[in-house]
């Protein structure tokens, strides 16, 4: 089981985390909503929880509850800019088919 985070995106947590003046790391879940049924929700972590799995990458931990994990394994988090637009982009190969508007996804 993996979690991992491009260079990019572990660059805009740290910076967010040294902005915010505290953190652990970077919580990563699912939650039932939207047209095809699940969608991430990402939280910055000040205390972690003992039954979160937790996960390294490029110096940054991952922290996923045990209920979210089947749904997010082997999952990447890219950040990237597009225009006036950016925000974090998840690479999961456990996905079969996401919404029009990409808000949620179906396993």
């Amino acid at each position: 089981m993996s979690i991992s985070l491009t260079e990019k995106a572990a660059k805009h947590v740290t910076r967010y985390m040294e902005r915010r003046g505290k953190g652990v790391g970077l919580r990563l879940g699912v939650r039932t909503t939207g047209c095809s049924g699940l969608a991430y929700k990402l939280e910055y972590v000040d205390e972690a929880s003992a039954e979160d799995q937790v996960f390294e990458s490029h110096g940054i931990k991952v922290y996923v509850d045990p209920k979210s994990l089947p749904y997010v394994d082997g999952t990447e988090l890219d950040f990237a800019r597009e225009g006036l637009n950016e925000g974090f982009r998840f690479n999961n190969p456990n996905v079969k088919d996401e919404c029009g508007c990409g808000e949620s996804f179906r396993i």
